[in-house]
């Protein structure tokens, strides 16, 4: 399996999820919406003290592209398929971020940053919804010196296939750029998230300089909503969005641009070629449903634990379902020791 090694790289942002099931009360305290990802202001900074003594607490290691990283590379089961860069900070959370990723078998080259601590997230559930508080910390201190360093640049030499999620844009456009670049100059596959609303409307010139790299965008029907109404596009639908951003002017023309847009328990939309096919999603019952936390970050790692082993797009996404469905009955982004996708 030598040729799989390093097949995947993600770039991103590591954070541990402080995650609890939380009350009404407390989302409005700290005045959070349901189903939400936002950047932490400083009203928000006490709340991750407050959840730990409060409720019941756990500690997974988190942020979209470390998610979706971990997930394909479980469903690979190939050691060292993946990579991962991202900054954390020189703590004890930091460390367990190690632990947790080298377990996972990823292969992590983490700047370590040595006056920032290790970014949080704080995942509050109510009613298995989950909304989300990143305090990115460290995470915010990547630097493309980093990324430059040969031992680091190899790992971009070696991937065939790269992703990083949309909230990346907040942190480091330039790397986003270089790795972009390099993958339109040499025919790799690059994949990007939407990820959330607010990178949507306040990221959007970022965002749109590197769409143009992107063969794979990946969202959920809120962002694809948000995307169309900052683009003056004046439609909801989540099908003529979805065609919409495939038909967006690309840089290299080696890889036709593929959205997909997953709609919760709705189907999945598939943009190509000017068409659009849905796919239903496995339906699973309410009580069953732990939380959604980590749902579309493991849609994306099983679909694109399909798409390095160059399955077709069915495939990819009937991955990606069986992953989420998993996730979701699980607390956080969090999996059994063994696959079982047939």
């Amino acid at each position: 399996m030598a040729d799989y090694e390093g097949i995947l790289l993600g770039m991103g942002n590591p954070l541990l999820d402080i995650s609890a099931v939380v009350d009404q009360d407390f989302l409005k305290k700290y005045d959070i919406k349901p189903n939400n990802a936002i950047l932490a202001e400083d009203k928000h900074l006490p709340m991750y003290d407050e959840m730990s003594s409060k409720y019941n607490v756990e500690y997974i290691a988190g942020g979209a592209t470390q998610n979706s990283i971990r997930v394909a590379q479980w469903l690979l089961q190939i050691p060292g398929a993946t990579s991962f860069m991202g900054c954390i900070g020189k703590d004890k959370y930091g460390e367990e971020m190690k632990k947790n990723s080298k377990n996972a078998g990823v292969n992590v080259h983490y700047y370590e940053d040595e006056t920032a601590p290790t970014g949080t997230c704080a995942v509050c559930v109510v009613g298995g919804e989950r909304s989300l508080i990143a305090n990115l910390s460290a995470a915010n201190c990547y630097k493309t010196e980093h990324l430059k360093r040969p031992e680091n640049w190899a790992l971009v030499e070696k991937a065939k296939y790269i992703y990083i999620a949309g909230f990346f844009l907040t942190v480091s456009p330039e790397s986003i750029q270089l790795v972009a670049e390099h993958a339109a100059a040499t025919n790799k596959v690059f994949a990007m998230n939407l990820s959330a609303p607010f990178i949507c409307e306040f990221f959007k010139d970022a965002q749109d300089k590197a769409l143009p790299y992107v063969d794979y965008v990946f969202g959920n029907e809120t962002e694809a909503r948000t995307f169309s109404k900052v683009h003056g596009w004046e439609t909801d639908n989540v099908e003529e969005i979805a065609i919409k951003i495939s038909e967006l002017q690309k840089a290299s023309n080696t890889h036709k641009r593929i959205t997909v847009i997953t709609q919760g328990a709705d189907p999945v939309v598939v943009a190509q070629d000017g068409k659009v096919t849905t796919y239903p999603v496995v339906f699973l019952p309410k009580e069953k449903l732990v939380d959604t936390n980590g749902a579309g970050d493991a849609f994306v790692g099983g679909f694109l634990f399909q798409l390095v082993l160059e399955k077709p797009i069915a495939e990819c996404v009937r991955a990606g379902c069986y992953a989420s469905n998993v996730i979701i009955q699980r607390s956080g982004c969090t999996y059994p020791e063994k696959p079982d996708f047939k």
